[in-house]
């Protein structure tokens, strides 16, 4: 058997091995702006590095654009054309009706809101700020007139002090709990809340040493009215101004014409008849119903507004100019009133212990007081009458102005015999019965009481006529423009319609 030879030597290099075909040198796809670097290959030849493939040009960066952007190009593509246009329009239109309506039921429910005010808030408290005010005086005027009587002091004179302080007190809770806590007003009602304690001791220590006959009761009630005339009817006056102020900031709101929306009201006609006009040279139709009813109830919105308001504006003047302002000059003349016969009785209590230099001639204190009063009660009674508008508020002011007249005369003669050392004869004419000065206050008094009720009730006539005329008006106002918008969109879509 024949064996091959063993022989374990590796073949030669290339021995068994087919040549590789020869590969021409291939030119570039392009030139190459730079020659390419030569290697060297090992065997020291240069060799040539293939070309890089060439690099594929980055899309040029577009910019994201806006939706408002994007917006307006399709709004302005959508006004070339007769439909767009119309689209635009009774958008407009709508929004323009709408904006008209909210801003009149806007303007008019704060004028509404602040008359309402007027009637149920400001003067009301206004009023009973007065009476705060008139309670003090009453029960300080009260307190002297039984001091005078001795320890005899009348049932009548007792129970009208306690009336005044009573009337003060529960005046006093109400304006309290109308008021705010941190308001400068609630800060007065504490004051006059303390002070009047305090003026109660000092009334009945008064009393007590004036039934027992000991002189000190005089002391103690001079300085009783001292600290009602200094403290307490300073701080009620306080009181009455900040609710009167309140009471005209109310009116102030209450009263101005609602301008904004009186000129969107006419901006909305304005437009609406454009847009018929315009409707009608394009289809040479007379009426659109849909434009029709949208200006319709825009021109009753806007009638409804002024006159509305117009009327209620006049009601609102009336009111404050026959009701307020009348009241105010009742409730000075009524508190001048009261301090004045506080003023004549305490002048008969010190008999000349308090006195002032005038001119170098000394005068009796309360005896000034009493005049400067009187002068007061004078004016607020002649303004009074001035602002009466009929016979029924006219009359009791008449007979207060009798009444004054004759006080004045009676207290003349008071003084009189007071001055001349008739003290009894003076008391009998300021204390007395028939004849005395008592009976001439007591018909002021009465009288502005009745003319106070009348004006009262003037007032809230006038007032809630004023409430009355815009009742309603933001409310139907707002359902007439809801209306009107559609109108004129329906319009607008009825001509629409034709292009499809």
């Amino acid at each position: 058997m024949t064996r091959p030879p063993e022989n374990n030597a590796a073949p030669p290099p290339g021995a068994g091995v087919p040549p590789l075909p020869a590969v021409p040198p291939q030119p570039l796809p392009h030139p190459l702006p730079h020659p390419l670097p030569q290697q060297r290959s090992a065997g020291g030849t240069p060799a040539v590095s293939p070309p890089s493939p060439p690099s594929t040009p980055s899309p040029p960066s577009t910019r994201r654009r806006t939706a408002f952007a994007e917006g307006v190009d399709r709004l302005r593509a959508a006004a070339v054309t007769e439909p767009g246009r119309l689209r635009i329009i009774g958008a407009l239109l709508a929004v323009l009706v709408l904006a008209f309506g909210a801003v009149t039921a806007w303007q008019m429910n704060e004028r509404s809101a602040a008359a309402d005010d007027v009637l149920t808030r400001s003067q009301p408290l206004s009023s009973a700020a007065a009476d705060i005010y008139r309670s003090l005086a009453d029960a300080n005027t009260a307190a002297s007139s039984g001091f005078l009587a001795g320890g005899q002091e009348t049932k009548a004179s007792r129970d009208r002090y306690e009336k005044g302080v009573r009337a003060a007190a529960e005046g006093l809770v109400k304006a309290a709990a109308d008021s705010d806590a941190e308001s400068p007003a609630a800060t007065t009602i504490t004051r006059l809340n303390r002070l009047l304690p305090e003026y109660k001791g000092l009334i009945e220590r008064a009393r007590t040493y004036n039934r027992q006959g000991y002189p000190v009761g005089g002391a103690y009630l001079r300085y009783a009215n001292e600290k009602m005339q200094k403290e307490m009817l300073p701080a009620a006056e306080d009181l009455y101004t900040r609710e009167n102020r309140r009471l005209s900031d109310d009116y102030a709101d209450a009263e101005p014409y609602p301008w904004a929306a009186i000129a969107l009201g006419v901006l909305a006609l304005a437009a609406l008849g454009w847009a018929q006009h315009r409707d009608y040279r394009r289809t040479n139709r007379v009426l659109n119903h849909g434009l029709v009813t949208a200006t319709a109830t825009a021109t009753i919105v806007l009638l409804w507004l002024v006159v509305g308001h117009t009327v209620a504006r006049s009601n609102l003047n009336d009111s404050y100019d026959h009701g307020v302002r009348s009241l105010n000059a009742l409730h000075e003349a009524r508190i001048a009133s009261l301090k004045a016969r506080g003023d004549e009785n305490l002048t008969l209590v010190a008999r000349g212990a308090e006195t002032r230099k005038v001119g170098g001639e000394t005068l009796d204190a309360y005896d000034l007081d009493f005049e400067k009063n009187m002068d007061t009660l004078g004016k607020g009674l002649a303004e009074a009458r001035r602002l009466a508008d009929d016979r029924t508020g006219e009359k009791p002011v008449a007979a207060a102005s009798a009444d004054m007249t004759e006080w004045k005369k009676r207290h003349a003669a008071a003084r009189e015999q007071d001055e001349n050392g008739n003290y009894r004869q003076a008391l009998d004419l300021v204390i007395g019965g028939r004849g005395a000065t008592v009976e001439c206050f007591d018909g002021v008094d009465a009288s502005l009481a009745v003319a106070l009720a009348h004006e009262k009730d003037e007032f809230e006539r006038a007032a809630g006529d004023g409430l009355d005329a815009m009742g309603l008006l933001p409310e139907g106002a707002a359902a007439l423009v809801v209306l009107g918008a559609a109108g004129a969109l329906l319009g607008i879509g009825r001509r629409l319609s034709e292009y499809r």
